[in-house]
């Protein structure tokens, strides 16, 4: 699936993303040879008093940077959800997948979009659990000495964990 792995790395990258217009949480984890490694995390941050097409530029840049610091092999990223309650944060987030996904094709690096139920489902068993949950079963399946934080962080963790469990599985057929 997706590119083959560089030469001297021992398996494959994922990168996964949270998106968010002012806070996108992202982290790249390693699998290898039986082994999870986490490479970094963070958040690529926008400032608010800024127009949306100046934020969409900061946020394309800083995913520009990250892709270009971890050179994954997958990019996941969370798939569009729908907000009943708040229609405006639904299009926010949508600008951001956008953007995520425009610097992801621009460097050739294949794209799973995963929804929140399904990364919840793959790193606690419940596709409603909440927020905390996730952040503890991550800080338990990455062998983290603390719960990943902020929970952009946490569950850009779960989502490059799921990416790269659904990586192995394909490799297996």
């Amino acid at each position: 699936m997706g590119a083959a792995p560089e030469r001297g790395r021992p398996g494959v990258r994922a990168v996964g993303f949270d998106p968010g217009l002012a806070d996108t949480g992202f982290a790249a984890l390693e699998s290898g040879r039986g082994t999870l490694t986490v490479l970094g995390s963070g958040v690529v941050h926008t400032h608010a008093a800024d127009g949306l097409e100046v934020r969409l530029e900061q946020l394309f840049d800083g995913i520009q940077g990250v892709l270009a610091s971890f050179t994954p092999d997958l990019l996941v990223i969370e798939d569009v959800f729908s907000a009943p309650g708040a229609p405006r944060t639904a299009i926010l987030m949508g600008h951001a997948r956008g953007v995520i996904c425009l610097a992801g094709r621009q460097r050739k690096i294949p794209i799973l979009a995963v929804t929140p139920a399904e990364v919840k489902r793959a790193v606690t068993a419940s596709g409603a659990a909440p927020k905390a949950q996730v952040a503890r079963a991550v800080q338990a399946l990455l062998g983290l000495a603390t719960a990943p934080r902020p929970s952009h962080v946490a569950d850009a963790l779960a989502l490059a964990f799921t990416g790269l469990s659904r990586a192995r599985a394909v490799g297996r057929r």
